[in-house]
């Protein structure tokens, strides 16, 4: 098999991880966390931190699965060489069916808020979904269009993402006084602290750093990534937690918890007027909203690809039309159209979910990621396995990793079923489970190319 040839040096490998991960979900998830924790600004440093080592141990792990396969693909490949092919399609399914289209949803929904804001359009939650369903067509048109045109404005937009966080952060910080808030909490913020309702605000935290695992799929073309992959992998979620820190505390230090909580998404256009007029504070809108683009294009372009991905493996019915590639644009058409149907019936489950109340201070991608940290736990154990068998000889890569990581991930889960309606939402993401194990006997062992 030929292999793909390694170019990435260390620091490309962590500015990756750290474009990847950071996003959109820290700027309008800000408000969730603190709603959690009653404004306990503390508290939800606490978890800002809890979720950095969960990820930190759980890329470490990966890390050595990457090392010991040239195959490109993440855990769905990690899955079909180390524990078996049917438990790769179950996963691939859940990806196919849940995890990406929740995503996408919700990805697209924000960005009509953040465009209406920039606008000034007082739509509401109906004009939200409009202005994020238009995107999300747009997004799929130049994306089945043409791969370089989507790849462009993904690297445009990840420069972009960057600038409103470090100015908000930076003004917040230097002419706010985070310090208080976190030291003086209110007597709600207080009060919270004394039962496990915080615990809820994981989901959101997890949503903000949730985007880590995809860089396992490039892993096999760092240098050296028997080195460089760990190494990357502890760096990359420690700058992503001192960014998201300053950020939030920035944010809370300047203008308050309370009205953080009390402006939502909005807040960080209140920080940005307060510091340096309407003009500067229309600009940092400007940047955030194509950061939320950007996040929505990245996490189409990978969802596009994975019913062909399925495909040739033989693991999705209509496997033979799936797998085709355009012949002008090299892009798998029948692959992003399938892809695209499946996000439909998620824009009709989001907006039902919003009109009926079905998830307090969440949405329908937060229960899916956590499901996705319960997934990651068998390959967690099949680092003890090969522990076991004398394959990994250290004791903190066979043992100490891959308990830390598991524990990290059942804190996830955990803190998803803080919501009340968990029960309801961890149905739907075992049908695609339940349904891709039983598909998977029909599929290939090997992928197929022809």
């Amino acid at each position: 098999m030929e292999t793909q040839k390694r170019e990435y040096s260390l620091f490309t490998a962590v500015a990756m991880i750290v474009g990847i991960v950071i996003g959109s979900g820290i700027f309008f998830k800000s408000d969730d966390m603190l709603a959690y924790t009653g404004g306990n600004v503390g508290l939800a440093v606490l978890i800002f931190c809890i979720a950095s080592f969960t990820i930190i141990f759980g890329s470490l792990c990966f890390s050595q699965l990457a090392a010991r396969t040239d195959k490109p693909g993440g855990p769905i490949t990690y899955y079909n060489e180390f524990i078996g092919t049917r438990w790769a399609v179950m996963f691939g399914w859940f990806q196919t069916f849940v995890y990406y289209p929740t995503l996408t949803v919700i990805l697209s929904w924000v960005t009509g808020i953040y465009f209406c804001s920039l606008f000034g359009l007082d739509w509401g939650f109906n004009g939200w979904m409009a202005v994020g369903f238009a995107w999300f067509l747009i997004c799929y048109g130049f994306n089945i269009a043409s791969a370089k045109a989507g790849g462009l404005f993904q690297e445009i937009s990840v420069i972009i993402k960057l600038i409103p966080l470090f100015v908000v952060a930076l003004g917040g910080i230097f002419l706010g006084d985070p310090i208080s808030v976190v030291m003086n909490p209110s007597p709600e913020a207080i009060e919270a602290t004394k039962t496990l309702a915080w615990v809820a605000a994981i989901g959101p935290v997890a949503f903000s750093f949730d985007g880590w695992v995809v860089s396992m799929a490039v892993a096999h073309e760092v240098k050296d990534s028997k080195r460089n992959m760990p190494r990357a992998l502890v760096a990359a979620p420690l700058c992503i937690l001192i960014a998201y820190l300053l950020y939030f505390l920035g944010i809370c230090g300047y203008i308050g918890p309370d009205q953080v909580m009390e402006m939502g998404d909005a807040s960080v256009t209140l920080i940005a007027e307060n510091l340096m007029g309407t003009t500067f504070a229309t600009l940092i809108t400007a940047f955030v909203t194509i950061s939320v683009m950007g996040t929505t294009n990245g996490v189409i372009l990978g969802s596009i690809r994975l019913p062909y991905s399925l495909a040739l493996r033989n693991a999705l019915p209509g496997s033979e039309s799936l797998k085709k590639l355009n012949p002008n644009s090299k892009m798998p058409v029948n692959s992003a159209v399938f892809a695209m149907a499946v996000c439909l019936i998620w824009w009709v489950v989001h907006f039902l979910q919003n009109q009926y109340a079905w998830l307090v201070n969440g949405d329908v991608s937060e229960i899916a990621i956590a499901m996705s940290y319960l997934l990651y736990v068998p390959l967690y154990l099949v680092l003890f396995n090969m522990w076991r068998k004398r394959e990994i000889t250290t004791l903190r890569y066979g043992i100490i990793y891959p308990i830390l990581a598991t524990c990290g991930s059942l804190f996830v889960l955990i803190g998803s079923m803080a919501n009340p309606q968990f029960k309801f939402f961890i149905v739907i993401n075992l049908i695609p489970l339940i349904l891709g194990y039983l598909y998977g006997k029909n599929a290939y062992t090997t992928i197929d190319y022809n």
